[in-house]
């Protein structure tokens, strides 16, 4: 886990190698106060992140945090931020989180260890958005934009900072992981792609994995775009042959996809196709008991060896010497 200074003021949290639950985050310091973008899965890994931030800002009050989407992995950690930080996402967002329940009940074995998550309770934006909206932490402008159709959610948002040509594009975009659109859509993931090339960046904090520079950016782009259109393809093929989601992901062939992380989210990914296509609902637990067929067993889950890091400040107290 580190945390680099991506241009001066503007940083990126990341996490390697971005598989389930190990997410990207961000922070920008405008001199007196500080930005989030995103928190992490656990109580762990949020502090961690939390403390580099302090360390790098000279302790700088988290005023505003963003969600760039509801998934726990961008969002638990909100419950360890202070009372005072005004938190911020889409409005579906917002309504998404408060009817998360996967901290409170008993996970079916999906991964294998479950993450120590370290939080009992969620934190649901207060502040909401439909289409954007432009915050400012001293000099620096972030506009917050929805690219106005579902894709990863139903409420991604991404944080574009154009003075500075940084974009973090929460889980519209995966670098050398595989892209999950497991609860949005495949149509609407394609059309995001394409949206992002809107954005003049020079750097690109994507939800999972490293960080992209404006030389890659096209090209990764392009990947990801083949990936979903390998899933639409896909998904076509196997309803004309009458062939299950699951049937459909064992005779696909990854090619260049197949040394991603977490090859398994094929299936949960035509499962979303099929449902798309069809009309049919969407049936979650099908489409991961699916998943964990194809790839053996439970998913591989980094889980979290410490509950504290020593010497962490906890600033969801008072500080008095700030």
């Amino acid at each position: 886990m580190t945390l680099s200074e991506v241009v001066p003021g503007v940083y990126a949290w990341v996490q390697p190698d971005g598989s389930w639950f190990i997410n990207n985050a961000g922070a920008v310091h405008g001199g007196s106060d500080v930005v989030l973008i995103d928190t992490c899965a656990t109580a762990w890994r949020t502090r961690r992140f939390l403390d580099a931030v302090a360390d790098a800002t000279g302790g700088a009050p988290i005023r505003l945090a963003v969600n760039t989407h509801w998934h726990g992995d961008h969002t638990f950690g909100n419950a360890l931020l202070p009372a005072s930080t005004v938190l911020i996402s889409h409005e579906h967002t917002r309504s998404e989180i408060l009817t998360d329940t996967m901290l409170t009940t008993e996970l079916p074995p999906i991964w294998s260890p479950t993450p120590n998550w370290g939080i009992s309770e969620t934190r649901a934006p207060t502040v909401v958005l439909s289409h954007d909206l432009t915050l400012f932490t001293g000099e620096h402008r972030i506009d917050l934009r929805h690219p106005g159709h579902e894709a990863h959610t139903r409420g991604d948002v991404v944080a574009w900072l154009p003075q500075q040509r940084v974009l973090f594009a929460g889980d519209l975009l995966f670098h050398q992981v595989t892209p999950l659109v497991l609860q949005g859509s495949i149509a609407g993931a394609l059309r995001s792609t394409d949206w992002l090339r809107q954005f003049p960046a020079a750097r690109v904090v994507p939800g999972h994995g490293p960080v992209i520079d404006e030389a890659e950016l096209a090209e990764v782009l392009d990947a990801q775009t083949r990936y979903y259109r390998l899933i639409r393809h896909t998904a076509r093929a196997g309803l004309a042959a009458g062939r299950t989601p699951l049937q459909a992901a064992r005779d696909c062939d990854l090619a260049e996809f197949a040394r991603w992380p977490d090859p398994h989210r094929i299936v949960l990914n035509l499962h979303r196709a099929y449902a798309d296509a069809t009309g049919d609902a969407f049936d979650l637990m099908k489409a991961f008991t699916d998943a964990i067929t194809f790839n053996g067993g439970p998913f591989d889950c980094a889980v979290d060896h410490e509950t504290r890091v020593p010497g962490f400040r906890d600033i969801s107290a008072p500080d008095p010497t700030r």
